[in-house]
Parts: C-alpha cells; sequence; structure tokens
C-alpha cells in the first residue's frame, strides 16, 4: 500500500465509528505551537527499544500518516521513518511481525543498527538491504503499526483520526482505477486486521487534519489489552 498525499479540512467532531467515545474520549484539543512542541515532547521520553524512543503512526489506509510522519519526522530534526510497506508484501499484507521483530526491533533493542529489504511492490520482490540508525527517535509509519506485539517496543502511538471509509476514498483516488482490485482485497484484509488486534483504543494521541495543520487530542488508555476480536466468515 501506498500512503501518500494531503488534504486539508476544518477539524471539526470526530466522525463515525472510528470516533472515540465513552469514558475513553479525548480530554479535549490540545494545540502546542506546531508540531515542534510535540517533537520536543517525545524527544524528552525515555527510550523504549534499546536506546530509540520508537513513536508509531497508525491510521487506516489513505488516512494521511505518511504526510504526517514526514513533516513530523522534519520538526525531529530529520528522524529516521521505517514505511511498513517496505515491510509488508502481497502475500502478507499483516503477516509481518516476525519479519520487523528480526530485521528492525531486535537490532534496536541491542544498540545496533537495523537492516532491512524494501519490498518491491512493483516487482514483487525484496531489494537491495537498506540501513536504518538506531536514533534518538525512529518513526515507524504504516497501517497495523501499534499492534499487540509492538507495543510494548513503543514509546508512543498516534492514531491519525480519519474514519475508514473516508480514507479508503481517498487512497483509491490517490492510487487510480488501476489499483481497484488490490483496493478490494485491501479493505477487506484491513478490516479483519482491526478487529482482531485493534490500534485505536491504545493510541496516546489522536491526530487530526485542518485547514491550518494539525490538532491532537490526548487519550485515557485502557490499563491492559483486551482479548482479541475473533473474526468469522
Amino acid at each position: 500500500m501506498f500512503d501518500g498525499g494531503r488534504e486539508d479540512g476544518a477539524c471539526g467532531a470526530p466522525a463515525g465509528p472510528e470516533a472515540p467515545a465513552g469514558p475513553e474520549a479525548p480530554t479535549g484539543p490540545e494545540a502546542p505551537a506546531g508540531l515542534e512542541a510535540l517533537a520536543a515532547g517525545l524527544r524528552a521520553l525515555p527510550p523504549s527499544c534499546g536506546p530509540v524512543r520508537l513513536v508509531a503512526v497508525d491510521g487506516h489506509a489513505g488516512s494521511g500518516k505518511s504526510t504526517f510522519a514526514a513533516r513530523l519526522a522534519r520538526a525531529l530534526g530529520g528522524a529516521p521513518v521505517l514505511h511498513l510497506d517496505d515491510i509488508a508484501t502481497h502475500r502478507e499484507l499483516f503477516a509481518w511481525t516476525d519479519r520487523l521483530r528480526a530485521q528492525v526491533l531486535d537490532p534496536f533493542a541491542r544498540g545496533e543498527a537495523a537492516r532491512y529489504r524494501p519490498y518491491d511492490w512493483s516487482a514483487r520482490r525484496f531489494g537491495p538491504a537498506r540501513v536504518l540508525p538506531p536514533a534518538p527517535v525512529v518513526l515507524v509509519e504504516g497501517v497495523g503499526a501499534g499492534r499487540r506485539a509492538l507495543r510494548p517496543r513503543l514509546a508512543r502511538l498516534l492514531w491519525m483520526e480519519r474514519a475508514a471509509e473516508e480514507s479508503w476514498r481517498r487512497g483509491r483516488h490517490r492510487d487510480g482505477p488501476g489499483q481497484s482490485a488490490f483496493w478490494d482485497g485491501w479493505t477487506v484484509a484491513e478490516t479483519r486486521h482491526f478487529a482482531h488486534d485493534p490500534s485505536l483504543p491504545f493510541a496516546d494521541l489522536l491526530i487530526r487534519e485542518c485547514a491550518e495543520g494539525y490538532m491532537w487530542l490526548p487519550r485515557h488508555l485502557p490499563a491492559a489489552d483486551p482479548e482479541p476480536v475473533r473474526h468469522t466468515r
């Protein structure tokens, strides 16, 4: 999947079933002085994976994760960004946890640079190896970045607050009709993944895109991960 592009819109109330409700609702919008304030807060966190503060940017495909991660990385002074599109494959849209752990998380935990081979979605094979340094802050961007298996290694989990249907509509428009069949399969796979292993309930911040940039809202986190919801056909 490719998750880029940006569409500005007014900051309104959350819409659709993805909006938080009940006792875990946001306490109110936060409007620090730009992304620099968010970046400063992330730098101040204790390391979460070896010397690295690993920050996940999760959300539905087409929600604007890549664009936000790129801007946050710049605010962090050029922090490395790992795109999960480089880890996933056509056959393993979401079954990539072991590969990420072996190639990225375990080396970081040892204080070493990570080495991974990004997947080429056109050629359908892995490309040459890339090196990802154990920088003070590393962003992990992609659908499923806040999954259960990764959360113990995360310093923060950020969620792009955009409803699934709207996100997918943006993604389809971005990728064009040639990717229609892929999107048909993707939406089913993404729905199944989040039903079994949701990220949103465990997000530290909800990121909302606005005409003037972004705003973020804090979350009250549950005490522990719930049992996964079993998906049946």
